[in-house]
């Protein structure tokens, strides 16, 4: 009997360096993303900045790497949603629909916050299995940018998402005003300062 203890004991130790060792490559992996954004951004044939913009770009301004904004999210999918338009900062209204709700917990508090899919993009092999997931928090116009930010999933196996808030990224038209982009509903805000992802500065 005395070996339970030790037995216990090893499996939880396990359990804690595996789990470490997952948050330490979601970190390097968050790191190779924002190398891949920045040199989107600089790339001529896949950047949203204008011209004038992108000759003096370096790298966007993110915020420190933080796991306490990664996630695990319980996915309910709302299958009997209707197809709405969604209201853009221009006159387009691309048809979307709730594919579902993402129950998660950040610190001590719970949200309950909706899921989209795009009918259009669902047809393309690509993004079949796109989720977006507009909101806004408590950052917007205080260090990110005042019309909420993104951040793309994809439609899991089972009931389990993994939210990596590390890379909320912002619309293409806070830096360009020729695009046209999904203003997040009101069901998709949090109560809550996510300082993580990509920031933004008013130009002056």
């Amino acid at each position: 009997m005395r070996l339970l203890p030790i037995i216990l004991a090893c499996l939880f130790f396990n359990a804690l360096n595996a789990q470490s060792d997952f948050m330490d490559s979601l970190i390097w992996l968050n790191y190779q993303y924002q190398h891949e954004q920045n040199k989107k951004f600089k790339d001529s044939l896949h950047s949203p900045l204008a011209a004038e913009d992108r000759e003096s770009f370096e790298s966007l301004n993110w915020y420190p790497v933080d796991t306490n904004f990664i996630v695990w999210a319980t996915l309910e999918r709302t299958p009997d949603t209707e197809v709405f338009e969604l209201a853009t900062t221009t006159e387009r209204k691309p048809k979307y629909r709730q594919f579902g709700i993402l129950h998660f917990q950040i610190a001590d508090s719970s949200y309950a916050i909706p899921i989209y899919r795009n009918l259009r993009l669902k047809t393309i092999p690509k993004y079949k299995n796109h989720l977006f997931f507009p909101f806004t928090d408590l950052t917007n116009a205080f260090g990110t940018y005042g019309g909420g930010r993104y951040l793309d999933l994809e439609i899991p196996e089972g009931d389990s998402i993994l939210i990596d808030f590390n890379r909320a990224y912002n619309p293409y038209c806070a830096y360009n005003a020729r695009y046209s982009c999904p203003i997040p509903p009101q069901a998709n805000h949090i109560n809550l300062a996510i300082k993580a992802g990509v920031r933004y500065e008013v130009k002056h």
